[in-house]
């Protein structure tokens, strides 16, 4: 069975598992206190053009992103975000559950606009009655988004604009960060980023790891007590280790951004062959997450040869489903599904 289902369904980089196995016996301190993890903390620092940036590493996704927006906001905050934004959609009220609302403006194919943002931020402050409401705190948006979009750097710089305006912080959510980064459409890199939000995520979970998302605050401003608040959120590993380790290797010869430059070629690949077979597209996708309209028995016979994953009804008769390449997404793989389309 062939699995395109997402970027996760693989176990780690092969770099990585030999580096793991030939530390396995090594004793070392636990929480992140162990030379790996400084190595790997300095090396994202350098990646980052960052030297004052404070970088933790938690667990996955959903604690990161349920950690960071817990520890920044007021009690009175909420965060703005798409409505179809990863913490709005896919995250079973996660944010929610730490006490703060996620405040939904209209995605545009996974996007924020600027102008509805800086609207909507705008018509909060110019509501008589907005000390009863629930403020604005942070923004939030990912890259790429769900959709597999991505923001140039024009706009990220106008999202920033915004929010140093009203004086609240940006929060890019990078789960898959390093396949936006690599994308042929991209002017984005580490360094520019950094330079244009507050907090921000590199993806490992979704990129070449076992496991694991490492946070960077951008100009050494993380909450007071956050190694404390991430024990709290259940996002910290005794064996602090396993994760620095994983950083240490992604980080090491470029290796991140080599393995994301796979899969956005192997993306690029699949692209054609969907089209080959008369595939519609939902969206014009640059990163590694493709969406196709298929006719709801197609998709039925499909199942049988080929994971993927339902996105969401197009209309009576046709779903939209997904397609994601990853790091571990090979020649083969595509080879066969082009067979599989083949005898559809």
């Amino acid at each position: 069975m062939l699995n395109f289902a997402s970027d996760y369904i693989a176990g780690a980089h092969p770099a990585i598992l030999k580096k793991l196995e030939e530390t396995n016996i090594e004793l070392l301190p636990g929480y992140g206190t162990d030379h790996y993890t400084a190595q790997a903390k300095e090396k994202i620092k350098n990646a980052c053009h960052c030297q004052d940036a404070d970088v933790y590493f938690l667990v996955g996704g959903t604690q990161t992103n349920s950690t960071i927006i817990g520890a920044m906001l007021a009690d009175y905050e909420g965060v703005v975000s798409a409505d179809t934004g990863h913490i709005n959609a896919h995250e079973a009220g996660a944010v929610e559950y730490t006490g703060h609302k996620v405040l939904t403006i209209p995605g545009h194919d996974g996007k924020i606009d600027v102008k509805e943002l800086k609207d909507y931020i705008a018509g909060f402050y110019g509501d008589d009655n907005y000390t009863h409401m629930v403020f604005p705190g942070m923004v939030y948006i990912s890259y790429p988004t769900e959709y597999g979009t991505i923001y140039s750097k024009d706009e990220l710089e106008q999202i920033h604009a915004v929010c140093k305006q009203y004086d609240i912080p940006l929060f890019v959510d990078g789960a898959r960060l390093g396949y936006g980064l690599a994308s042929k459409e991209s002017d984005l890199t580490l360094e520019t980023l950094a330079a244009n939000c507050d907090v921000f995520y590199i993806g490992g979970t979704k990129v070449g790891a076992l496991f694991g998302e490492a946070v960077v605050f951008t100009h050494a401003n993380a909450p007071k007590h956050f190694y404390t608040m991430t024990k709290q959120h259940g996002a910290m590993l005794a064996k602090g280790w396993l994760t620095g380790l994983q950083y240490d290797v992604l980080f090491t010869d470029n290796l991140y951004m080599q393995v994301s430059r796979h899969a956005i070629e192997m993306a690029e690949k699949l692209k054609e062959i969907l089209k080959k077979y008369g595939m519609n597209f939902y969206l014009e996708s640059p990163t590694n997450q493709q969406f196709v309209i298929i006719e709801d028995e197609k998709a039925r016979q499909l199942q049988k040869h080929v994971v993927t994953s339902f996105w969401e009804k197009y209309d009576e008769t046709h779903t939209v489903i997904r397609f994601a390449t990853a790091w571990s997404t090979t020649e083969e793989n595509l080879e066969a599904l082009d067979q599989v389309l083949a005898q559809l």
